[in-house]
């Protein structure tokens, strides 16, 4: 007899109340029996439907709170919530019927610092970012040669990037390295799978780019990608790295400690690989402007080759041109040499003529007669010219003689002069005792003043003073 059969009757089965029974005593009890009180926590997991509704998680270090807040009051809650905020709600307790979940209906929220895993966040990004792990900021391939994606094999993340991959870029080869991406095991995992891929890179040279990813969560969901190792690791990486992790709201140190950074994990597809349609475009673009060089350039060509064709004349016709050209250039020679001939011709028989007229003999016998003519005139003229210049010498010297001091000291006249040798004219000039000099006709003497005497009566000239 099966414990579970229907047709067996039991004479004391109690009364069974159905699950909507349950449900609505629990909610009964706990709304009659709490009634509205405040509760502190940090928030997680915030949701806003298009309802207007706001969902959360309350928790502390111990325990989690579903909750909601209804349209009706969360119009009247100013500051906005965010994932790692702590507040304090005001609310009752009840249960969602149709699910049986346990849950806060709350009434108001007030703002009551900040949580403490965003806290730690804050303090260990700080630190990270004065030690220069998020200084990264190499290139990455586009597109890479083998993408080496870190991710959960099960979630909607690699789902992504590969639709992703395969619309964009087909050619891309990718390699799924299974990781956890929640939990304690997330980063460890992670850091061990850098390390390996980063020793085997020198192995394979073709692996060139990392993409460590996953899809949106809460910051606990998210909080393995805030390791302190694996930003480390992440920094210490040869092979460059992307980090997409979350939501376009999400942002974790790994994001920080990479080389880019893409806000989703179709973002991050999207950044590492070109758009095979736009370079479709492009191909047709570049293909559409080298048929329109080409046939431009063979336009061009056809043109000038049609330019040369009718200026191409048969090698008959150039020669008979040129053999006349030539015929008309000799007849010019022709002429311009008999020209010159009889030019040069003419002027030596000019020249001839002259010759003949003065012929070089008897220019030499008229030069002669003419040099024997001026040589006697010569001798004639030089006694002539001695005599007067010697009778103009006499007159110079005579009077020279007359007017030269010399002259004047031979009649017995002097002059004095001091030991400056400067020519005394006035007594006053000298002081007793002086010695003064004495220039004569013939000689000269020194003299010493005895006195002055100032004598107006003196004779002018003629005879010399006594």
């Amino acid at each position: 007899m099966s414990l579970f059969d229907p047709d067996t009757p039991s004479p004391t089965s109690p009364q069974a109340l159905s699950v909507s029974d349950v449900n609505r005593r629990a909610r009964q009890t706990l709304e009659r029996d709490f009634g509205e009180l405040w509760v502190e926590g940090e928030l997680s997991g915030v949701s806003r439907p298009g309802s207007g509704h706001v969902y959360f998680t309350l928790k502390d270090a111990r325990a989690q709170l579903r909750c909601a807040l209804f349209r009706a009051r969360a119009r009247f809650v100013g500051a906005p919530m965010r994932d790692g905020d702590l507040v304090k709600v005001r609310g009752r307790l009840s249960i969602f019927e149709p699910r049986g979940d346990y849950q806060l209906i709350v009434e108001a929220v007030q703002a009551a610092g900040v949580g403490e895993l965003l806290a730690a966040f804050e303090r260990l990004k700080a630190r990270l970012a004065e030690e220069g792990v998020f200084a990264n900021a190499r290139p990455l391939p586009c597109p890479p040669r083998h993408l080496l994606v870190l991710t959960s094999p099960t979630g909607a993340a690699i789902r992504d990037v590969l639709a992703v991959l395969t619309a964009r870029w087909p050619l891309a080869s990718v390699t799924l390295i299974p990781v956890p991406v929640q939990g304690r095991e997330a980063a460890p995992a992670m850091i061990a799978a850098l390390g390996l891929l980063n020793r085997q890179q020198a192995l394979d040279p073709a692996r060139d780019a990392i993409l460590i990813t996953r899809g949106g969560g809460s910051l606990e969901d998210l909080w393995a990608f805030n390791d302190e190792h694996l930003a480390r690791a992440i920094f210490h990486s040869r092979l460059p790295v992307m980090s997409a992790v979350g939501h376009e709201v999400d942002v974790t140190l790994a994001d920080f400690a990479a080389d880019a950074r893409a806000p989703t994990p179709s973002a991050a597809a999207e950044q590492l690989v070109p758009d095979r349609h736009d370079l479709d475009q492009r191909l047709a673009v570049l293909a559409g402007r080298v048929r329109r060089a080409t046939q431009g350039r063979l336009d061009r060509e056809g043109q000038r080759l049609d330019h040369l064709r009718a200026r191409l004349r048969h090698p008959d016709e150039v020669l008979a041109r040129q053999r006349t050209t030539l015929a008309q250039l000799e007849g010019r020679l022709a002429r311009a040499m008999q020209g010159r001939l009889a030019t040069e011709r003419r002027r030596a028989h000019h020249l001839r003529q002259r010759l003949a007229a003065h012929p070089p003999g008897r220019q030499r016998e008229q030069a002669a007669q003419r040099l024997a003519g001026a040589r006697d005139r010569l001798h004639a003229a030089m006694p002539r010219a001695l005599a007067l210049h010697r009778q103009r010498l006499a007159a110079v010297a005579r009077e020279l003689q007359a007017v030269s001091p010399l002259a004047v000291l031979g009649r017995g006249y002097a002059i004095l002069e001091d030991e400056q040798g400067q020519v005394i004219r006035r007594a006053g000039e000298t002081s007793p005792g002086q010695t003064v000099t004495a220039r004569l006709g013939e000689g000269r003497i020194e003299l010493e003043v005895k006195r002055q005497a100032v004598c107006d009566n003196l004779p002018r000239s003629g005879s010399p003073s006594n």
